[in-house]
């Protein structure tokens, strides 16, 4: 499987380069993921001040959107995605910095846990086998569920091989061989998300741990270094804005980019890919052994943090787990 274009790598390192020559493909193609929501926002504004049966067209389409399966076999979808995934990481000129690249087996299901999430989690969606950038043929991102309730989004979200992120379908995939890419911080890591530092929301997150150790599947350390600077941002805070967050499953904010649009600014995203984390496989874990693991894969995330931080242009950049 071709993994893109290689650089120089430094020592005991593989670094794999999205390819970012076509510059109005990796455009269009980034549109077509970050813009839905604006679009979405648009025609719920319009909706709102039409005083005609405009309005409730407008409002019949969106659900229509949002209720109608989507297929994400469909040939047309498919291509659609396969378009996204290969392009869009060229967009943010994505590295992906592989710890040991040779450790990856694609005869097995990986836990691929990946932080921070930031307003979009670039760096966990270019790890998906339609970019080209892991060594993986069969992969999911499991994203949150409010993602598959937008309209737009949901489509071509699906098409790229996202998943609602439930147990259900966590297990499931692993058990069929696929490997399962999770943002453990989720939501409250946008809550708690900072212009000054990165944030990662780990302290309180063992379910992903647990399910690794239940289905025997390898836990890869992944962090991402850059997401935050993809767009400009404003968030209220307070109590009540933490509990809407966590009602809904999403954190509101406003979000901006280039000229004040919603197209990200075109900075550079650097993922760093852990050493796999070999794990003795148990149906019924103990306590202790998902702590024991928890412990030592947030230990390897601040490892990997600290250890590339310098080398991909992030030497002043501060880690703060939570």
């Amino acid at each position: 499987m071709a993994m893109g274009e290689e650089r120089e790598p430094a020592p005991e390192t593989v670094v794999v380069k999205a390819n970012g020559r076509s510059a109005i493909r990796s455009l269009v193609a980034t549109m077509l993921w970050v813009c839905p929501i604006a679009l979405t926002a648009f025609l719920c504004l319009v909706a709102l001040y039409c005083r005609s049966t405009a309005s409730l067209w407008i409002i019949g389409f969106l659900l229509l959107l949002v209720f109608v399966p989507v297929s994400d076999k469909s040939k047309y979808g498919r291509a659609i995605g396969s378009f996204v995934g290969r392009y869009s990481p060229g967009y943010f000129h994505v590295n992906v910095h592989f710890e040991d690249v040779k450790a990856f087996d694609d005869s097995r299901s990986y836990v691929i846990a990946a932080e921070p999430h930031s307003i979009f989690p670039i760096g966990a969606v270019s790890l998906l086998n339609i970019t080209g950038l892991m060594p993986l043929t069969k992969s999911k991102v499991l994203a949150s569920t409010a993602i598959f309730c937008t309209p737009f989004l949901r489509q071509v979200t699906t098409w790229m091989g996202l998943v609602p992120a439930t147990r259900k379908n966590f297990v499931n995939y692993l058990k069929a061989g696929y490997s399962c890419i999770v943002i453990p911080g989720g939501v409250q890591e946008i809550i708690y998300m900072n212009k000054d530092y990165e944030v990662a929301y780990l302290k309180k997150r063992h379910g992903f741990v647990r399910v690794a150790i239940e289905t025997g599947s390898p836990l890869v350390p992944v962090f991402c270094f850059g997401q935050n600077e993809a767009f400009s941002w404003w968030k209220p805070g307070g109590r009540l804005y933490v509990r809407l967050s966590r009602a809904i499953r999403f954190a509101p904010l406003v979000f901006w980019g280039v000229l004040g649009s919603p197209i990200p600014y075109r900075s550079p995203i650097d993922v760093v890919v852990g050493k796999p984390m070999e794990v003795k496989q148990n149906p019924n874990p103990s306590a202790e052994e998902v702590a024991e693991l928890h412990a030592q894969f947030l230990s390897n995330v601040e490892t990997l943090f600290s250890k590339y931080r310098e080398s991909t242009g992030n030497a002043g950049a501060e880690l703060r787990i939570l």
